[in-house]
């Protein structure tokens, strides 16, 4: 059976995406969600003043004109946060709740927050580039690319591992998009933020607990559920607990060509990590190698460049060297 074309999607902007409460909560605000590169819309209160910056291209932007009174400010963060069904007051000062479409907003109340309520939302990107249309806009050359574009139809597990905003997400949808049509994608978010550019996905986002303490939904349970949906390939977008044991268990056991990411400062810190997180799940260093080496072909470090633009810093491989994980050359 010949595999079907890859669907043609152009998303609606995202501010009509967004729940009814959330639009009337931006406000004037809105037309910021939608503007090309915009990534993190930040609101704080300075010197009683609120002010809004954006993030366009890995710069601070001020919100030209933009000012709004503190008691905005602080309406602004307790709806939002409504908006995602969570509770901001006096008695929960603090709150990170998705409000659709991949939006994610934190929110602080004073006095936790010092000066004024401060909201940070981070913003999901508009259509997921290509792997090619990445490559050739710097993320990396040479060598490096060829790498990178022949790790998912050799269906080598990868795991992406870089700082806050150097693109892990970015870079897994792109290259689980480069697999072919007709195998099944299940991706697992704390948030859902990836955006595939295919029919054949499943997108697992986890749940927190509600008001009462209850309902939640981990990530290493989203994690055991995908193994019982006949995934071809299997993608966590961001390990940062015990969940890397059920990772490492699930990439032992067939499912080869899938990914995770977790924070790294550089890929020399990945190793030990990856080892403090194997202690959450209890894992010694040693346990915890063993199954990196197994589970993992290649590991892709993300930075930053002075210009702000995301580019590939590293690229290596797990080997066991005295019985603890490092990283290798690749071959």
């Amino acid at each position: 059976m010949p595999e079907p074309a890859r669907p043609d999607f152009d998303p609606p902007k995202l501010s009509t995406r967004l729940p009814p409460g959330a639009r009337r909560a931006f406000g004037d605000l809105l037309p910021i969600l939608d503007l090309p590169g915009a990534r993190d819309l930040l609101i704080q209160v300075t010197g009683r003043t609120g002010r809004a910056w954006v993030d366009r291209a890995g710069a601070l932007q001020a919100v030209p004109g933009w000012r709004a009174s503190p008691e905005r400010v602080r309406r602004l963060a307790v709806d939002l946060v409504s908006a995602g069904n969570r509770q901001l007051d006096e008695l929960h000062p603090c709150a990170d709740v998705a409000i659709g479409a991949g939006v994610r907003v934190h929110a602080v109340l004073p006095p936790i927050c010092v000066a004024g309520a401060a909201v940070s939302i981070r913003l999901p990107a508009a259509a997921q580039p290509q792997l090619h249309r990445l490559i050739e806009a710097g993320l990396c050359s040479g060598r490096i690319a060829d790498e990178l574009t022949a790790l998912v139809p050799d269906r080598r597990n990868v795991l992406i591992s870089g700082g806050t905003g150097s693109g892990k997400t970015t870079l897994l949808g792109a290259l689980l998009d480069e697999a072919p049509p007709g195998e099944r994608v299940v991706t697992i978010e704390d948030v859902a933020e990836l955006r595939l550019r295919r029919e054949n996905w499943v997108a697992l986002e986890a749940r927190t607990p509600n008001a009462e303490g209850s309902g939640a939904v981990s990530l290493d349970r989203l994690l055991r559920e995908s193994l019982r949906m006949r995934p071809d390939r299997i993608a966590l977008g961001e390990c940062r607990g015990a969940e890397v044991s059920t990772l490492l268990a699930a990439l032992n056991t067939g499912h080869d060509g899938s990914a995770g990411t977790v924070h790294a400062n550089r890929l020399g810190d990945l190793p030990a990590r990856l080892e403090a997180l194997g202690a959450l799940a209890g894992l010694n260093p040693g346990a915890l190698g063993r199954q990196a080496v197994a589970a993992f072909h290649t590991f892709v470090h993300l930075e930053r460049g002075p210009d702000g633009r995301q580019c590939v810093g590293a690229i290596g491989r797990p080997v066991l060297a005295r019985d603890r994980l490092e990283i290798g050359p690749l071959r």
